[in-house]
């Protein structure tokens, strides 16, 4: 098939994206709202000014945050024709560079690079004999990392955390934090290794140091496309500003309401202040939806109009252009147990009906930990499942294993076998069974990895080349470009690790407060992050939308209520009220209704005075149309307030007051005694105690 021509290339754009790819000389930012097509503006772009002749395609360096974005990239450029453009993460390309110009630069080898921080952590804790164990050494680790993409020196870290109100790293306060991060680079100087942020520290202190070299670099490339500039790091950007060498041939692609990562040093301020940093900037909105059904952008817009701060105000409001679809739905259920099993039986009759294949339903939660019951519920269901976040597909033992079998089976295979014949027999040679094991686990991992491998071989046999020679090579590419082939069965993913993905069905679980917000949320800031994340959630799907919570851990007691940002989705065009599921509404309507702070309330709405119906609970005598509606500014001076107050106390925030109790005081804003004193959790001896400073703070922010 011969490759489109420039004019081609711009068929089928939509006026906006038209705009983009039209848009040749920097600066340019494009302002990209979920499942409006960023990565087809930004290839046709770059596909656009090559046929065009404005770009040569050695000269584009496009920079992407994961390897699978940047083979995505790379797969839609050479489906447009366009070969020879860099497509690469930011470590990638700094790492290819570092390591073509150390020898001219530093002389000698490069030191090696190590694939993990935790044993070098766990030496200097020995050495400055700092208890750590494993989950504090993995903190730490992140910790270490945090400081170096934000530009952190270790003489530097006390201050700064300081000057962000950064909290300590479990139990270690910030000057002990600080000799560790020392200690770090000094057993790494011993060693003669260096981890992934010095890869893009020393590169661009060779490109600072080094004008030849840096001549060279920015002779090679010219034209420089950044994709999720939102969640650029301070390093990041330090090491882009060296490669443009004060040019302006750059596009940016990002959505601030995107911004995910601040925790890892991301920051969307140099997306935000693009405008600011480059003069005369061409700045381009991407707002039509093609991804979500009118439903789902719905109730996305609905979440980011009731944010706060820099949210609220660069939010971008979608557009749908998809056909009507199914209203979200909110369930709710009496313990985490029977959220997983009404979740799996809802996958089980989707399947049933026919409407979705497996590999487009996903079920996503805020922590990792939340993934078990889900996986036993979907065991039991007899429902195949991936968990996706952790060792990448190809790097997999199994999947090592497989592809080097099937390469040495290709030398003996004749013409005429059948590809997906001669698959299973190699896999079944590694103990592949066409039936899926019982159970979770490596085992149950190891299986789906091998039936992933299968599947791309069913489909291999409808492509115009079916032989088993076509299948090999298709698999290797994969591998170079990080393309895992899909796997038959129901994804189980963080929000954090489904950013950038999508399916046709999404069920959002855990939506109780302390997971979503997720607890250690106790600023304005953090918990506009949480409403991004959920935000993103929301945004993987296209079509069938759910969203759940629990109100106990494991059935013993209701201590849960349904999250914030469930209230800001309720009513008119949003979110129904929230109905039992099996078990849940029986289990509901045979409990005494209660607030949340465990008080019996009436029967009627505080605020509109509707009746309950049967098994509905009241939250904070609010019914769901009446959705709750705190005084951020004046939680967030409570928590403050608290954490100040335990400290000199030496007590625990929770001996002072709970956090229910403190959002109780946001909610309702009490001024004199006798209602402070009808907020459970506040009595006479603690109004006694606090009263004065709780009367003020509400006074300085009602």
């Amino acid at each position: 098939m011969p490759a489109p021509d420039a004019d081609e290339i711009l068929a089928g754009l939509d006026p906006e994206q038209r705009e983009v790819a039209l848009a040749l000389k920097g600066p340019v930012c494009v302002l990209a709202g979920a499942g409006t097509g960023k990565t087809r503006a930004m290839t046709h772009r770059i596909a656009y000014g090559v046929r065009a002749g404005v770009y040569a395609p050695g000269t584009v360096l496009a920079l992407t945050f994961t390897a699978r974005a940047a083979g995505e990239m790379r797969t839609r450029l050479r489906e447009l024709g366009v070969a020879g453009v860099q497509a690469r993460t930011f470590h990638a390309a700094a790492l290819r560079q570092l390591q073509y110009f150390w020898p001219k630069a530093i002389g000698g080898p490069m030191p090696e690079l190590m694939p993990h921080k935790v044993p070098l952590v766990a030496e200097v804790a020995r050495r400055l004999r700092l208890p750590m164990d494993r989950a504090s050494l993995r903190d730490v680790a992140s910790e270490i990392e945090w400081a170096k993409v934000s530009l952190v020196a270790p003489d530097d870290y006390v201050l700064r955390t300081q000057q962000l109100k950064r909290p300590g790293v479990g139990s270690f306060d910030a000057p002990t934090v600080a000799k560790v991060l020392r200690g770090y680079e000094e057993i790494k100087r011993e060693r003669g290794v260096i981890d992934f942020e010095d890869v893009l520290l020393l590169m661009a202190g060779i490109l600072a140091d080094r004008d030849d070299i840096a001549e060279m670099v920015r002779m090679q490339y010219r034209v420089f496309v950044v994709d999720e500039y939102q969640d650029v790091s301070p390093l990041q950007q330090r090491l882009l500003d060296m490669w443009l060498g004060g040019r302006n041939d750059l596009c940016v692609v990002g959505d601030a309401a995107q911004t995910i990562y601040s925790f890892t040093g991301a920051t969307p301020k140099f997306l935000l202040e693009f405008g600011q940093r480059h003069r005369g900037a061409k700045v381009i909105k991407l707002v039509r939806d093609y991804r979500s059904t009118p439903q789902v952008v719905a109730l996305a817009n609905r979440l980011l109009a009731r944010s706060q701060g820099a949210t609220r105000r660069h939010k971008l409001e979608l557009v749908a252009q998809r056909p009507d679809g199914p209203r979200p739905q909110m369930v709710e259920y009496p313990d985490d147990a029977a959220e997983a099993a009404g979740v799996a039986a809802q996958i089980k009759q989707l399947l049933a009906a026919g409407a979705v294949p497996l590999r487009e339903m996903a079920v996503l939660f805020r922590t990792n930990s939340q993934s078990e019951a889900l996986e036993q519920a979907l065991t039991a269901a007899n429902l195949p499942y991936l968990v996706r976040g952790g060792e990448r597909f190809f790097e997999r033992q199994e999947v090592r294993q497989a592809m080097q079998a099937l390469r040495t089976q290709l030398a003996s295979a004749e013409g005429d076998d059948e590809v997906a014949v001669v698959v299973r027999m190699v896999l079944g040679s590694l103990g592949w069974r066409a039936e899926a094991p019982q159970g979770t686990g490596a085992v149950r991992d190891r299986w789906e990895s091998l039936q992933a491998l299968v599947n791309l071989a069913d489909d291999h046999a409808e492509l115009e080349d079916t032989s088993f020679e076509s299948y090999v090579r298709e698999l290797q590419a994969r591998a170079e470009a990080s393309h895992a082939p899909s796997v038959e069965g129901v994804t189980l993913a963080s929000l954090h690790a489904a950013k950038g993905l999508e399916w046709d069905s999404v069920w959002l679980v855990g939506l109780s407060e302390g997971l979503m917000p997720i607890s250690f949320a106790q600023d304005l800031e953090d918990v506009e992050e949480e409403r991004r994340l959920f935000y993103v959630g929301i945004t993987r799907a296209r079509e069938h939308l759910t969203l759940s919570f629990s109100l106990s851990r494991d059935g013993s007691r209701s201590n849960r209520r349904a999250s914030r940002f469930l209230a800001d989705l309720r009513g008119g065009a949003g979110l129904p009220d929230a109905p039992g599921a099996g078990s849940g509404r029986a289990a509901a309507g045979a409990r005494s209704r209660r607030s949340t702070a465990g008080k019996p309330v009436s029967d009627a709405c505080t605020r509109c005075g509707k009746t309950l119906r049967s098994g509905q609970e009241l939250t904070l005598g609010l019914c769901a149309d009446c959705p709750v509606e705190y005084n951020e500014a004046l939680l967030e001076a409570l928590k403050a307030w608290r954490k100040e107050t335990a400290s000199e106390s030496k007590v625990p925030p929770y001996v002072v007051f709970t956090d229910k109790t403190l959002e109780a005081i946001a909610v309702k804003l009490p001024k004199a005694e006798g209602e402070f004193l009808a907020i459970v959790g506040i009595g006479p001896a603690k109004f006694s105690k606090y009263g004065g400073d709780l009367v003020r703070l509400v006074a300085e922010h009602a």
